[in-house]
């Protein structure tokens, strides 16, 4: 006969492997990613902007609205991301939303962060102006730690069983978030400082410019819908010619005539791909493997 303790114990066991995950939505795929690493089995993650999709571009359908107001929490980035139709609606779902970003010191969308603004920021005719601040917090690891906190903060109050299991989960996390920065800072600080220079489709890396001491131009500002004139592109392609810099990317949310016409232009090769707002395939299919890539990429494009 078992033991009616031992019997208990099982029960509980396969209580808790059966239990129903906690539903989650995130806005987009790096949130996304953070979330299922720290919410690990205990979590079932959606995204409303799924890998290799525009943020900057996203409209809101029937289908996301459903998805919302059935999750037991909502994670937004925030900082402005997120279009005024997604904070409406789950403000309107009544369903419990946290911000990844909360408490992080944000950039100035206009601020020289490393970066540099060959061009105005005409943000006049398109959909989604960021507005006052700069909301790609994720380009840079160190500001990940504080991200994924809020992120288990928020998973905590949704779900206090789960406190040591999230806990746990986010020491790991943030364990692997020190190792991506000393390999960042490791890989760019090999590349002199004159030639730490990187052309992008879109602003979208001022804070790692600013962490690790890296110009990127980009023909277009923070938001990726906002359309650079002909005049800004001149001054990008007189730039990369008077400075040599060799380091020219596409994206993987972006149309890349833009990027490649520029290429073209200053008979530079495109070096290849970054991932700026979204995940992509393996090994970019986690943040942690994203930011790994393009280290990588940059590091060796910067060097030739």
């Amino acid at each position: 006969m078992k033991h009616p303790k031992l019997t208990l114990i099982a029960a509980l066991l396969t209580t808790a492997a059966t239990a129903a995950p906690l539903p989650v939505v995130t806005s987009f795929s790096i949130l996304g990613d953070v979330a299922k690493q720290i919410g690990g089995e205990r979590v079932s993650i959606q995204s409303l902007v799924g890998a290799n999709q525009d943020t900057h571009a996203y409209h809101m359908t029937s289908g996301d609205i459903k998805k919302i107001r059935s999750a037991k929490l909502v994670l937004l980035n925030g900082l402005g991301l997120e279009a005024a139709d997604v904070q409406r609606a789950v403000k309107q779902s009544k369903v419990s939303y946290a911000e990844a970003a909360k408490g992080i010191q944000p950039l100035k969308a206009e601020e020289e962060g490393g970066h540099h603004h060959d061009h105005d920021h005409d943000h006049e005719g398109h959909h989604h102006d960021h507005g006052e601040f700069d909301p790609h917090v994720w380009n840079d690891p160190i500001l990940m730690s504080a991200y994924a906190q809020n992120v288990a903060e928020a998973l905590i109050k949704a779900d206090p069983e789960g406190k040591v299991y999230y806990q746990q989960r986010l020491g790991n996390y943030q364990m692997q978030l020190k190792k991506l920065h000393s390999d960042a800072q490791a890989a760019f600080n090999a590349v002199p400082a004159a030639k730490r220079k990187v052309l992008t489709g879109h602003d979208a890396f001022s804070y790692m410019g600013k962490r690790y001491h890296i110009e990127f131009i980009a023909p277009q500002g923070v938001s990726s819908e906002a359309e650079p004139s002909a005049k800004q592109v001149a001054a990008i392609i007189r730039q990369i010619k008077r400075e040599g810099i060799k380091a020219v990317f596409t994206e993987n949310i972006k149309d890349t005539r833009m990027v490649d016409r520029i290429a073209k232009e200053t008979g530079v090769n495109v070096s290849g791909k970054l991932y700026s707002d979204a995940l992509g395939n393996a090994p970019a299919d986690t943040y942690i493997g994203m930011y790994r890539h393009n280290i990588k990429a940059m590091s060796e494009a910067m060097k030739k």
